[in-house]
């Protein structure tokens, strides 16, 4: 599927972001552990989710999907599968990385693989950690990257793990330790990847009854006698979703007001909007929604986004048609993604006339004279959102596979059309 974007006029737009996906994905796992019945409210319904959803039904646990809720009887820490099991997790990093540790509390064997590209992205910081802790993995094509076959028991025990990379690797242990023998400690030895998302995995842990201490970043301590515990969970709205329209405004000029956010939230990418402002946007925020408007000049900033990984390549979109030069760092681990978004966003953008640099961990993005012109996102989901919300402000863009964005926030297409008609 193809889809054409035409220059937009200043927008007028009030939506409702859909459900954070890293937190579905958190509430099913923590659900299907749990003791008793676990109702999660406002799942997100993306090829993403659907996927943990799948892998955990194939290991047992019971799980029925209604319109607006997913109902899961819990295992209590013993994941059901009768037998040695295999589970294709496709094009989903955050699935295959957070059930390689639930793994450990099978009785069998679980092989974990996934596409192509999945194959490409690397699990070898995880694969290295759990031996301390009673885990067994075999490599099935090349040493440190899927297909891996994981084999043990959860024993407990400290576990040093580098999370420079991704720190899925580090919430991948985190969200099952409480169900180790004994005590789990992990030491995280240099700065996390991503960290933000380390607070969503212990937010919906902590919720969900288990005991955590930690030491900023850097130190884990989770108690084995504390599990989790089956309960009715609503999912939070997505600031990664809701960046895409942030950026509209930003863009094309006019107002934007995203609802179903929490502003308490602890998700990294709420910082986006803190980006945009420091832009000269005027950023609003009420008890559930965020405003952005914009009337003037956009200035260049120079901005960290360490935290929000998801918002990079939105927050790129909108430096391209800023009057001064942007500077965003922190985004090494980028190129591990669905695709390497910091060369790919670069290469595109150069493709439109921009003018761009990279280096290790930064990208800079330069005023130029924009065109349009043809993108293939490689089916990453976030390269295609971003690239069509610049597309409404040059005009002329294509996005090639365009149903990419299924993986994360199916309803795009349709709320983008309602936003610019």
């Amino acid at each position: 599927m193809k889809k054409t974007i035409k220059k937009s006029r200043e927008v007028d737009l009030a939506v409702a972001a859909p459900p954070s996906k890293s937190y579905t994905h958190r509430a099913l796992i923590a659900g299907a552990l749990g003791k008793g019945r676990t109702v999660v409210q406002n799942p997100l319904d993306a090829e993403d989710t659907r996927l943990t959803l799948a892998a955990l039904r194939t290991l047992g646990v019971q799980a029925d999907r209604e319109t607006d809720r997913i109902t899961l009887e819990g295992c209590d820490g013993l994941l059901p599968a009768v037998d040695e099991t295999r589970i294709d997790l496709d094009n989903s990093g955050t699935s295959l990385r957070l059930l390689t540790s639930l793994a450990l509390l099978c009785r069998h064997p679980v092989t974990l693989t996934g596409s192509p590209r999945m194959q490409e992205r690397p699990i070898g910081p995880l694969a290295a950690a759990l031996p301390a802790i009673g885990g067994k993995v075999e490599f099935l094509k090349k040493d440190g990257y899927p297909p891996l076959r994981v084999s043990g028991h959860l024993t407990g025990g400290l576990v040093i793990i580098d999370g420079s990379i991704s720190s899925q690797f580090i919430s991948s242990i985190l969200i099952a330790a409480p169900y180790a023998e004994s005590e789990i400690v992990v030491r995280i030895p240099a700065p996390p990847a991503s960290a933000s998302y380390l607070d969503i995995t212990l937010d919906v842990m902590s919720t969900f009854g288990a005991r955590i201490e930690r030491t900023g970043y850097e130190r884990f301590a989770v108690s084995p006698h504390d599990h989790y515990r089956g309960r009715t969970y609503a999912v939070e709205g997505d600031y990664s979703s809701a960046s895409y329209f942030f950026a509209l405004a930003a863009i094309c000029g006019g107002k934007v007001t995203v609802k179903n956010l929490s502003p308490q939230s602890v998700q990294g990418d709420r910082r986006f909007p803190e980006a945009l402002q420091a832009m000269g946007c005027t950023v609003t925020r009420g008890t559930d929604s965020v405003t952005v408007e914009k009337s003037g000049d956009l200035r260049g900033i120079d901005f960290d986004m360490a935290t929000s990984p998801d918002t990079v390549q939105t927050l790129c979109m909108v430096a391209a048609v800023a009057t001064t030069p942007t500077t965003i760092t922190g985004i090494s681990h980028l190129k591990f993604k669905e695709s390497d978004r910091i060369n790919g966003t670069a290469d595109r953008l150069r493709a439109l006339g921009s003018d761009v640099t990279v280096g290790d961990d930064r990208i800079t993005i330069r005023p130029a004279r924009l065109h349009g012109g043809t993108i293939d996102p490689a089916n990453d989901h976030r390269t295609a959102m971003s690239f069509a919300v610049l597309g409404c402000g040059i005009g002329g863009i294509m996005i090639e596979n365009a149903e990419c964005v299924d993986k994360s926030f199916p309803g795009f297409w349709e709320e983008l059309g309602r936003a610019i008609p």
